[in-house]
């Protein structure tokens, strides 16, 4: 439970490109030389440099400090500086993985945004296609892998330094923020804190709501659509079938939200509560109704949903082992209302 005012953070680690890049010819840059350290790592680093500021900034926010000096800002940090540990080695999981395996892909470009969470993620550039199966998972999957090497022990201390206490009756004049739960995040929950007792919640400190962020930032991206990280994952282990189950995923995601909130808000409507209860349950599933929204016009801008061919054949056994840890984790981290109002 939250009491502050959060947007949900994202970010993709797919390509905005038609393709993504391992071992090929060289690029139309690569061809007129070398790039420069400057233009390769200058407007990255800009932009990184201005989502520290945000995630500052949302930070002092939800810590409830009016931001009006850089020592106020500063404030921000227990939120701000485990959620950019979390993108950033995410990201990183990312770049590394295509290094190691030749991959022409761009330095990570984080999004700054003024919002609570202070960012949208980070989106890295593939540039040309990948051309093995063992390297598009090792690309796909090295990203979420490595951000929840983080992110789990960040929310396990973030979660053993929040308060259980009763929850305020419901009102009309006043919201809380109630964050999706996960069968990992309830385990790690049970865990830490043991059977909650009737009528009371965890409030979640800062440095919690970043851990919870990256279960979900995680979550976003391994949803096996289109050239997400799930959707690298998904063609590394399925091949032409991916298609197929993209399509099942962008059918599906509306349906899921439309059916979280009528799980939500029917009980509040036939209990005869007031219509501003039941309009906030309804709305419960909104974020799997926009999300498939978003990856609607991704897919339409980005050229469609099918995901450039590889090469070779199956996946090496090891490989093979890891893409379906991944799908484990999707289902472990899957939230069926991300945040709701109470």
């Amino acid at each position: 439970m939250s009491d502050a005012q959060p947007t949900q953070a994202g970010g993709h680690a797919a390509s905005d490109s038609d393709a993504d890049g391992a071992r090929e010819a060289p690029s139309a840059d690569d061809a007129n030389g070398p790039r420069g350290l400057l233009s390769e790592w200058g407007v990255p680093v800009l932009l990184f440099v201005a989502t520290i500021g945000t995630t500052l900034y949302g930070g002092a926010m939800l810590e409830g400090h009016e931001v009006r000096s850089f020592a106020d800002l500063a404030k921000g940090w227990v939120f701000a500086l485990p959620l950019l540990a979390i993108l950033l080695t995410h990201e990183l999981g990312h770049y590394v993985a295509g290094r190691l395996h030749g991959v022409d892909l761009s330095p990570p470009h984080f999004i700054p945004m003024p919002t609570a969470f202070g960012t949208l993620g980070a989106i890295i550039r593939m540039r040309a296609r990948i051309t093995r199966r063992d390297a598009l998972l090792d690309v796909g999957a090295a990203g979420p892998l490595a951000g929840l090497v983080v992110a789990i022990p960040v929310l396990i201390y973030g979660l053993a330094t929040s308060e259980v206490k009763p929850m305020t009756p419901r009102a009309i004049d006043a919201t809380v923020l109630l964050e999706g739960h996960s069968i990992l995040y309830e385990l790690l929950l049970f865990v830490i804190h043991g059977p909650m007792p009737e009528g009371h919640d965890v409030f979640l400190t800062s440095t919690a709501l970043a851990g919870w962020a990256g279960l979900l930032l995680t979550l976003i991206n391994l949803v096996p659509f289109g050239q997400l990280d799930g959707g690298h994952i998904a063609y590394a282990l399925f091949g032409a079938r991916h298609e197929r189950l993209s399509r099942v995923v962008l059918i599906s995601l509306p349906v899921i939200g439309v059916g979280v909130g009528l799980a939500y808000g029917l009980p509040t409507l036939l209990a005869k509560e007031p219509w501003d209860f039941v309009l906030r349950d309804f709305a419960a599933g909104m974020n799997w109704i926009v999300w498939g929204l978003v990856l609607t016009v991704l897919a339409r801008v980005g050229g469609g949903i099918a995901h450039p061919p590889t090469d070779d054949g199956e996946l090496s056994p090891g490989r093979r082992r890891i893409a379906w840890l991944c799908l484990v984790l999707f289902v472990l981290l899957f939230m069926p209302s991300w945040m709701r109002t109470y």
